[in-house]
């Protein structure tokens, strides 16, 4: 199948794909910190999660996700394995945190997704955990 005729989101070597970004007018010292949080961790990633920083770390989600950290940067970045419970394959999610002016821009990526419904699945997730971490993060207004 050539370019012209593939699906949104289907890669010619990870399967399909999905990334959400947003710039966010916060340090991003202040962002990483969040999601990295058990509160961050548990509304991107899964509630009960508890990631290490080597590569290597397994985790295990309350709803029996695992995966493993395939590669940890701190402050900027985070590479795992993703396999829901009862799931046959696994996927890749990478969290980016990179500077931008006074804020961050905030990135989650996932790959590997095994089919569109999957993507389509995965895109309302990263869209609504992006909403939840911006409106965590946004000042508190008096």
């Amino acid at each position: 199948m050539n370019d012209d005729h593939r699906p949104t989101g289907l890669t010619q070597d990870a399967g399909f794909q999905i990334g959400v970004s947003r710039t966010l007018p916060v340090p991003p010292a202040e962002v990483w910190r969040f999601l990295t949080s058990p509160e961050g961790l548990a509304l991107w990633l899964g509630g009960g999660a508890d990631i290490g920083t080597e590569r290597g770390s397994s985790y295990t989600t309350a709803d029996g996700t695992t995966g493993e950290v395939r590669g940890f940067r701190e402050g900027a970045r985070l590479r795992l394995t993703h396999r829901p419970s009862g799931a046959v394959a696994e996927t890749t999610v990478q969290v980016t945190v990179t500077p931008r002016g006074e804020g961050a821009m905030l990135r989650f990526h996932q790959e590997r997704l095994p089919d569109a419904a999957a993507r389509a699945e995965r895109r309302e997730h990263w869209h609504a955990a992006m909403e939840t971490v911006v409106n965590s993060l946004a000042p508190q207004r008096p």
